[in-house]
């Protein structure tokens, strides 16, 4: 099962993985001084990934 963490950092500060369903972590959220701005950015991530595209900025341009 995939899930978000939400985790307070040795700063104070609230942050957030995204842990894939083996356990492993995917990606981590950068700091927030409130919980309520860390679960605000995982809502948003919910609701906007559906339309988010890949901006592939490795490719050579012509």
């Amino acid at each position: 099962m995939y899930k978000f963490e939400v985790y307070k950092d040795k700063a104070g500060e609230f942050r957030f993985r995204f842990k894939a369903s083996n356990g492993e972590s995917m990606f981590s959220s950068e700091g927030y001084k409130a919980k309520a701005s860390a679960l605000s950015a995982i809502e948003s991530i919910k609701k906007n990934v559906p339309d988010a595209t890949v901006d592939d900025q490795t490719k050579a341009t012509a």
